[in-house]
């Protein structure tokens, strides 16, 4: 029976092949919708777990997840500095960076933040030392800047039109150790040069007029080429220690000694003019909106998939059709009727068990080819496998399968030998 089989469906290889080429493509929109929707959740729970707790400027928790954890840029609110001072100084507190954003260089955002975030990220650099010096960097692993090299910090982006800063050119002294999160393609510079880079030298600051300058950047004021460029001694040593009359800072990465700790910290800073959040709180929204997204999706996909079974099935009753004759041949020299509908279900079977297979494989190549883009931007590694729960998809896919062919199969049987051998 197996030899039938073959032999027929090389017989008709040409439409054996688009059948099969028709439930791959519909069978690897699922499989690709439901290996990247769990890569992307996967990564940036990994890429967040670094990160305990936020504080900002009152506003979008989501924005500030979004700009402090993954570094998308956004004109976030700058907070107070004596904020920063006093998480700093506080007891229940083993980590308080400031992050200062709005400059980049080569494609590449600049952060502005302190040795002790650094070590928290990477405990041994790759290369080279921490910076030392307000003119010194430390670049992620995905960084193309060599240790030695100089960057020169542009305000915003060449695609926006930036402007390049002249006051300052860093000198790369170290190289961070992959994490695993959009750090891998930051520039780390001091803090404090972000600050004075934007002639940022007390929490408040005034234009010409002496009026009060909004603040609202990311690092910086916000507005356009007018703001005031301040001027940075890049030999300067560094200092890292944050009093009251701090500058101003757009988010705060926290790490509390102890979980209750960080709970009262995050209700402490959960205030009218600040923001306390958790990032797993945050992306939990997040993924809630994705799987909504998710289920919209592989809705389609099943429908897509439905439109083309019945298609491939009308084909295969007219083709059974079309064989009358051969098929009344097999049962009037004695074939049984087990053997008609085994001949019959066996090729429409193994063209939808070769369709699963390659559209798996399609499914996976092209999950794996989506992580890698948006890895390639974000620096997020999206980890693509599969999950026992997909044993049930694909179990579902084989059984759908298997009933489907038995329609075709049966639909041999409707006419008696004589008839079919007349036609």
């Amino acid at each position: 029976m197996i030899s039938f089989i073959l032999a027929d469906l090389r017989r008709f290889w040409s439409g054996a092949l688009a059948v099969v080429v028709l439930i791959a493509l519909s069978i690897a929109l699922s499989v690709t919708v439901t290996l990247q929707e769990r890569a992307v959740r996967l990564g940036s729970a990994r890429a967040a777990e670094k990160f305990d707790l936020l504080v900002g400027a009152a506003g979008s928790e989501t924005q500030l997840a979004l700009s402090a954890v993954f570094l998308q840029p956004a004109p976030l609110p700058l907070m107070e500095g004596a904020v920063l001072a006093r998480l700093a100084g506080d007891p229940r507190v083993e980590l308080a960076a400031p992050v200062g954003f709005g400059d980049s260089a080569y494609g590449f955002p600049i952060v502005g933040t302190t040795t002790s975030l650094i070590s928290s990220l990477s405990p041994s650099l790759a290369q080279g030392l921490l910076f030392a010096r307000l003119g010194e960097a430390v670049v992620g692993s995905d960084v193309t800047s060599s240790v030695g090299a100089e960057i020169k910090p542009m305000h915003g982006t060449a695609e926006t039109g930036g402007e390049t800063h002249t006051a300052i050119a860093y000198k790369v002294t170290g190289r961070m150790a992959p994490t695993g999160t959009a750090w891998d393609r930051a520039i780390l510079v001091p803090i404090r040069a972000v600050w004075q880079l934007h002639g940022m030298h007390a929490q408040e600051h005034h234009d010409h007029d002496g009026d009060e300058v909004e603040q609202h950047g990311a690092g910086d004021q916000g507005d356009d080429h007018d703001h005031a460029h301040g001027h940075v001694d890049a030999d300067a040593p560094l200092d890292e220690h944050f009093d009251a009359q701090t500058p101003g800072v757009p988010a705060v990465l926290v790490k509390p000694k102890t979980i209750a700790d960080a709970y009262r910290l995050r209700q402490e800073y959960r205030t009218g003019t600040t923001l306390g959040v958790f990032p797993g709180e945050v992306l939990t929204r997040l993924y809630a909106t994705l799987g909504d997204a998710r289920s919209l999706l592989l809705a389609i996909a099943l429908g897509t998939q439905g439109i083309v079974i019945a298609a491939i099935v009308l084909v295969t009753v007219m083709h059974v059709g079309s064989r009358r004759r051969q098929i009344g041949a097999l049962r009037a020299l004695g074939t049984p009727v087990r053997g008609i509908v085994g001949i019959v279900w066996g090729e429409l079977f193994i063209l939808f068990a070769a369709g699963i297979a390659l559209g798996i494989a399609l499914g996976y190549a092209a999950a794996l080819v989506i992580s890698a883009r948006l890895a390639a931007s974000t620096a997020v590694h999206l980890p693509v496998g599969f999950a026992l729960d997909d044993a049930w998809l694909i179990g579902g896919f084989v059984a759908v399968a298997a009933l489907i062919s038995v329609v075709p199969a049966f639909s041999a049987l409707r006419s008696s030998p004589a008839a079919a051998l007349r036609a």
